[in-house]
């Protein structure tokens, strides 16, 4: 099983002491996104999870925790851009703070297993394709030698979302300035010793030098954990999506860094489910609780999820 953590919400940043307490407990509780009545009992033996991806803004609060996973493997994507409050109101001050967070844990796990994703990109009078250059090439000096990869992609518009980008007046590239925007960020990732791809993006950007990504990447993770995986693309992500398939531990609407540009249904001051009610999710976490968020209610069906790991073992000819 490979344990995603989380692309529904922060958990690193905000339920870093939930998540550590879980693993020690060897379970947790996950609330279906669709039918919210249905909670999967989720496994965290070691044995079970092959590999952990953590997505993030701000590790900070768990840096000084990452020995209490010593059983498990597990790689970081960390979402640093250029925007400022406007766009990313809660997230502290990039050059200040979260650049020196993303060296310090590069030096704690090493540069491979943590991929900077600068995502997702908007264009807007503010954020301009110059100005992002800018912030981009600024970031990249100071990751250098920290990351061999950085992710970008390009804003998507979800219902969630639609509102406040609306609000911002994004707008979008003609494909040949889209085309020369990313030739140029390619070749800043290149000088600065880092590999480039963009992230479920129709536009296939090769030719500027920029590859597709899988964020739950098998070849990564089997270079992280050491052996190979029997996993397949994951069928709940859209096809431009090359992700294989994981078990996503968040809930919607506990994230509290408000981006604006967020496709995972705002922060935790929205209302969202609660058990009971709808509620502010975010004001019910409990950091002792197998469910990140929430009251389990008698009308509630708890299942086992079956998991199991992926890795093979039976040796081939080939190895």
């Amino acid at each position: 099983m490979i344990l995603s953590v989380s692309r529904r919400t922060d958990i690193p940043n905000y339920y870093s002491e939930w998540f550590l307490n879980r693993i020690k407990e060897g379970y947790l509780y996950v609330r279906n996104p669709v039918n919210a009545r249905w909670i999967s009992k989720v496994s965290l033996a070691s044995e079970l999870v092959d590999c952990i991806v953590f997505w993030t803004k701000n590790p900070g609060p768990m840096l000084d925790r990452l020995g209490e996973l010593e059983d498990y493997r597990y790689y970081f994507q960390f979402t640093l851009t250029g925007y400022g409050r406007d766009i990313e109101p809660n997230i502290p001050h990039k050059k200040e703070c979260m650049i020196p967070v993303f060296q310090r844990l590069s030096r704690i796990i090493g540069k491979e297993k943590i991929i900077w994703r600068y995502d997702p990109i908007l264009f807007t009078d503010r954020y301009t394709p110059d100005y992002h250059l800018k912030a981009f090439g600024r970031i990249a000096e100071e990751l250098q030698g920290y990351t061999s990869k950085c992710v970008i992609s390009f804003v998507d518009t979800y219902a969630k979302n639609q509102k406040a980008l609306k609000a911002l007046q994004v707008c979008s590239l003609p494909e040949e300035r889209l085309t020369a925007f990313a030739v140029e960020i390619a070749a800043i990732a290149r000088a600065c010793h880092m590999k480039i791809a963009s992230c479920a993006e129709e536009i296939d950007l090769s030719a500027c030098g920029i590859g597709r990504n899988c964020c739950i990447d098998k070849e990564l993770i089997e270079q992280v954990i050491g052996c190979k995986i029997t996993a397949g693309k994951d069928k709940n992500q859209r096809k431009e999506c090359g992700c294989i398939e994981s078990v996503d531990i968040g809930t919607y609407h506990t994230c509290k860094s408000g981006c604006l540009y967020c496709y995972a249904g705002g922060n935790a001051g929205d209302r969202a489910w609660g058990g009971t009610e709808d509620v502010p999710c975010g004001s019910l976490c409990d950091v002792h609780a197998p469910l990140l968020c929430g009251k389990i209610t008698a009308a509630d069906k708890i299942t086992e999820r079956d998991v199991k790991s992926w890795r093979e073992t039976q040796r081939t000819i080939w190895d």
